[in-house]
């Protein structure tokens, strides 16, 4: 990015929780890591003049480097580094489950 450009909150929010890797943004234990605009809040974005952090929920089986390739590749190329805090793993996305037991095809009973 440009020196000088302004860099866009929501723009890093949306390109981060686009990832099929991050479940989430992630704001830290106590809220710290968001942008304050004017009669507004984005959590899990943290704009300063020397770096970038954004706070994410990782989805299992992503492993940290690939979080963090993953998020800075959605950031995009700008002027100042790029942290990556990583608050929690979610579980994998929802897969169908079937009322048919695995290993004899019969239905499972009802409680």
């Amino acid at each position: 990015m440009t020196p000088g450009v302004e860099i866009d909150a929501d723009r890093i929010a949306a390109a981060v929780t686009a990832l099929p890797h991050v479940a989430g943004l992630h704001s830290g234990r106590f809220g710290e890591i968001a942008t304050l605009l004017p009669g507004r809040r984005i959590p899990g974005v943290r704009i300063r003049p020397d770096e970038i952090t954004v706070g994410v929920t990782g989805r299992y089986p992503a492993t940290v480097a690939q979080l963090g390739a993953d998020v800075r590749a959605a950031v995009g190329p700008v002027d100042r580094a790029v942290n990556v805090r990583i608050g929690d793993i979610a579980p994998p996305t929802a897969v169908a489950v079937t009322a048919e037991s695995p290993d004899t095809g019969s239905a499972l009973p009802h409680s």
